[in-house]
């Protein structure tokens, strides 16, 4: 029975210590900031943006409004983020770092009362201006 007992809390001890182990640093804390290469983008021809944000990856399609932002999911291998845009709609984004300088953002929604659909590939090619 002893031994049962210990080896009961010793699985309940190492279980926990493992799964944290396991789950690695977060995926947006991986993205380097700085200017970004935007790619993918309904056949449109590469962009290049400044970003001092990662979560701001996932908006593209409304980067220039104000959004509020729900973080869904954030481990080390993908980042889910939600959105909404007061009067401009709002937006569901998958983010998954290939490397701290090249993502793939998967990205659906609706802006200027239309849906949209579209995967972007993005790399970081520098600072921004004046940084």
């Amino acid at each position: 029975m002893g031994a049962r007992l210990i080896l009961l809390v010793t699985a309940g001890v190492v279980l926990p210590l493992g799964l944290a182990a396991a789950s690695g640093p977060s995926v947006l804390s991986q993205i380097t900031p700085g200017l970004w290469e935007i790619s993918g983008s309904r056949g449109a021809p590469a962009t290049r943006l400044c970003v001092a944000q990662p979560p701001l990856l996932a908006q593209l399609e409304h980067r220039s409004t104000k959004c509020s932002r729900t973080i869904l999911r954030n481990d080390s291998a993908s980042a889910v983020i939600e959105y909404s845009c007061p009067g401009a709609g709002f937006g569901h984004s998958k983010i998954r770092v290939i490397t701290p300088r090249s993502v793939r953002v998967e990205t659906q929604g609706i802006a200027d009362y239309a849906p949209f659909a579209y995967t972007i590939d993005a790399r970081r090619v520098g600072n921004c201006p004046g940084h």
